[in-house]
């Protein structure tokens, strides 16, 4: 495999830069709805501080290497310019020449004469007022040089100064190579600070998300919800004050809750009676066609006004008390037993069910109460499911028994979030109170279990009862 060139690794950590600042800028523009989430508030501030520190650090190694080449490269000139002023003393004191008359020797020879020549001497001669007498090659002034004068000695008596400049390529090409190992090294680092930032936000987020999850369960209805495990005192602590502020919630607002969901539910019913009592009062006793008609309505809302209340205080009896006697049952026989009596209840229904198991089943519970939930499951099929086999199973999952009733249709995602509270129902129109699968939960909570619509559809619609195994 061939080895990545400095240009390639420079364009790659340039576009791992690009695509990390796009990142953070389509997170920031989608905060400004819906707010900066913890995980994100944790990746900045551990990106900003990594991504300084290892700034900081690049330019600090960077320069600190800068300034050990150019020592090395000016103790070098200061080698070659003390053994050019020596060599130079010791011309002007055998000969007895002057500084002027070397300078012209040397300016006489081909080799030092070509001021351009980079790979030849870079060589200066000033006379004792710093007058230069001689140069060739590089300029002290020319950028990326280090430079370096000596005293000429004659005699005891210095007659002048060798100057040497060493170029400093072999530096600018080190800080060159070092440059991309520098760049990757960061952005490691911003890469692991974003690794440290996604674990440590979604330690914190996450028994968060779970709380907050729990409280929208409660607000929903599911008044015995169990509080997520914490870990963490904090954490701990504050699962166990929303399960007491539910729990005393629960107390204060139960009665309220109930007489507005009775009265809600009421008024259409008693509304249908007073008018058509007030028809029948005005002269429609006098047609018997006309006063069957409307004596139907009154019945019609009767019963759903019994039905309504025997729901409902069903609901308020299990919410309140719970379940009093539990005794061990196989589910299976409870489960075989409401769906023959459902079968025979709607025997001239188009709808075909079939039940299967694994079975038996045995949990601690109340047989009356799981009958119940049950038939309410299955009553819901008659009365919401489009036409299609009705599939009702007993199976184990686990450390817990599920009764899985599926049938075909769908529900709106309107309805999904409510699908087990009060009085939500997509089909008033054909008898449903919408207690039914409110009163499955709550027999599901009684036992320590849990009622779930495990598909929403289309094409089917499955409910869960999960109770734990005996």
């Amino acid at each position: 495999m061939a080895a990545l060139t400095p240009p390639l690794v420079v364009a790659i950590a340039a576009l791992a830069l690009v695509v990390l600042a796009l990142f953070v800028f389509v997170r920031l523009l989608r905060s400004r709805s819906s707010g900066l989430s913890i995980r994100m508030q944790i990746f900045l501030a551990l990106a900003s501080i990594v991504g300084m520190f290892a700034f900081a650090l690049g330019v600090l190694v960077l320069d600190r290497i800068k300034g050990r080449a150019d020592l090395v490269g000016h103790e070098a000139a200061l080698g070659e310019a003390r053994a050019a002023a020596a060599l130079v003393g010791i011309e002007m004191e055998t000969s007895g020449r002057s500084l002027d008359d070397v300078a012209e020797k040397l300016g006489r020879s081909p080799r030092l004469a070509r001021r351009d020549d980079e790979s030849g001497p870079h060589l200066a001669l000033l006379d004792r007022d710093g007058r230069v007498v001689f140069e060739t090659g590089r300029s002290p002034n020319e950028p990326g040089t280090v430079s370096a004068n000596a005293p000429i000695e004659v005699s005891g008596e210095v007659a002048g100064q060798a100057r040497v400049v060493k170029p400093t390529l072999l530096i600018r090409k080190t800080l060159a190579d070092l440059a991309p190992t520098v760049l990757v090294l960061s952005l490691l680092l911003i890469l692991v600070a974003a690794l440290c930032a996604v674990a440590i936000g979604g330690a914190i987020a996450r028994p968060i998300e779970a709380l907050t999850q729990f409280a929208e369960r409660i607000s929903l209805g599911e008044r015995g919800a169990p509080p997520p495990p914490g870990h963490g005192r904090e954490v701990i602590r504050l699962a166990r004050s929303l399960d007491s502020m539910r729990r005393e919630l629960q107390g204060r607002r139960f009665v309220e809750t109930f007489a507005a969901d009775l009265s809600h539910e009421l008024k259409n019913p008693v509304a249908a009676i007073r008018a058509s009592a007030e028809v029948l009062e005005d002269g429609a006793l006098e047609e018997p066609e006309e006063a069957a008609r409307f004596l139907g309505r009154i019945l019609e809302a009767t019963s759903r006004i019994e039905a309504l209340l025997g729901d409902l205080l069903s609901l308020a009896r299990l919410e309140a008390r719970g379940v009093v006697q539990k005794e061990t049952i196989d589910l299976d026989e409870v489960v075989r037993a409401s769906t023959r009596a459902h079968r025979a209840a709607v025997k001239h229904s188009q709808i075909r069910m079939t039940f299967e198991s694994d079975g038996p089943h045995v949990v601690h519970g109340d047989p009356a109460w799981l009958a119940r939930a049950v038939t309410n499951l299955l009553d819901n099929t008659s009365v919401h499911a489009e036409a299609g086999p009705v599939e009702v199973s007993v199976r184990r999952k686990g450390e817990s028994v599920v009764c899985r009733v599926t049938s075909r249709g769908h529900i709106g995602r309107a309805v999904q979030p409510r699908i087990f509270s009060r009085f939500v129902t997509t089909r008033a129109d054909r008898g449903g109170t919408g207690l039914g699968l409110a009163i499955v939960r709550a027999v599901a909570d009684a036992h320590g279990g849990e009622a779930t619509c495990a598909s929403f559809g289309p094409p089917e619609v499955a409910f869960e009862l999960a109770l734990p195994a005996a």
